[in-house]
């Protein structure tokens, strides 16, 4: 579940912020098994301003995955066998940073959602080889309302027009709006995350106490997925490399000063303690200050909220030592 998805502004994108636990729809917060992480015998780490932030590595696992992957209304997908093929190869092109990439363009650049989907299908040659496949075929893409799932879907409707579909992108609100007119068939496809999917359709069919099913491994994650979309009318093209989850970035500056790149050096680089930037809710949230101590033994000496806009600039600006940021951002663009 992603933070950029529920109750605060955030900066470049116009989107809810923080509803639950975390957000909806990118990116999810998890659990994974305590390390040791850092001693608090070791160096506090002061922040270093810098104009450009890293994210560090995850790598005990504290996010779930919430890889990009094109959610498709079941009965259409049987209906016409070559739509999900079409849609895997913007599967296998997308990573995240290629996904930071066209955020940068649209959210900073300013171009349109279709002029930046236009370029990255002709930059990764995504252009059909059949050019009638789709001839006589109609497909309507779904989009949440932020504009990353808004050049998704346009970059899905490009490769579906180049195969001669007639291919509309509509703009239809949260996932509480979209994902019934998707089981109705109301629209035929929508981008979709693939950890805050598998919980939504868990807590939907299970109840909101359901054991969660999605982890930080994205394999296991879309299994479960598959098996909850099968009962909703849903199916599932490729997933892809491309994740927008909850993600903690300090400047370059700072992790060439202490040789850095995952969380787990910065537990023992720096187990004095760390000033944390996050929103109002990171102290309480399982993805943020908590699992940050209890997974990878980080100390803190400091947290100081922002709104989650805000929050890169603070740690560009020197005010904190670490922050949390989407994966996925376009300011971190290098």
């Amino acid at each position: 579940m992603n933070l950029r998805r529920t109750t605060l502004p955030a900066a470049a994108a116009g989107i809810l912020l923080l509803v639950a636990a975390c957000g909806d729809p990118g990116s999810g917060g998890g659990t994974a098994d305590p390390t040791s992480g850092g001693d608090a015998s070791g160096a506090v780490c002061e922040p270093v301003a810098g104009d450009q932030l890293v994210v560090l590595e995850d790598d005990q696992g504290l996010q779930n995955a919430d890889n990009v992957i094109p959610a498709v209304n079941a009965a259409a997908a049987q209906a016409d066998p070559g739509l999900i093929p079409l849609l895997d190869t913007v599967s296998e092109a997308l990573d995240t940073d290629k996904l930071i990439a066209l955020n940068k363009a649209v959210d900073i650049d300013r171009q349109t959602s279709s002029e930046a989907a236009a370029q990255f299908v002709e930059d990764e040659g995504l252009a059909a080889a059949d050019t009638s496949a789709g001839t006589g075929k109609s497909v309507v893409v779904g989009a949440a309302n932020f504009s990353e799932s808004a050049t998704l879907g346009e970059i899905y409707a490009a490769v579906l027009r180049s195969a001669g579909y007639t291919a509309e992108v509509q703009t239809i609100g949260n996932r509480e709006t979209y994902l019934p007119a998707l089981q109705s068939g109301q629209i035929t496809l929508t981008p979709e995350y693939a950890a805050t999917l598998a919980e939504f359709l868990n807590t939907s069919a299970n109840g909101p106490d359901a054991e969660p099913v999605a982890s930080s491994d994205p394999d296991a994650t879309v299994e479960a997925l598959t098996t909850l979309g099968t009962d909703a009318g849903l199916t599932f093209g490729a997933v892809s490399a491309a994740q927008d989850q909850n993600a903690f970035a300090v400047t370059s500056a700072f992790a060439e000063e202490h040789d850095v790149a995952t969380l787990s050096d910065l537990a023992t680089a720096c187990g004095g303690g760390l000033v944390l930037a996050g929103p109002a809710e990171c102290p309480e949230r399982p993805f943020c200050q908590p699992g940050l101590e209890e997974t990878y033994g980080l100390t803190f000496t400091e947290f100081r909220s922002y709104d989650f806009g805000l929050i890169g600039d603070a740690v560009r600006q020197g005010e904190a030592s670490i922050g949390l940021v989407l994966s996925s951002d376009g300011s971190l663009a290098s």
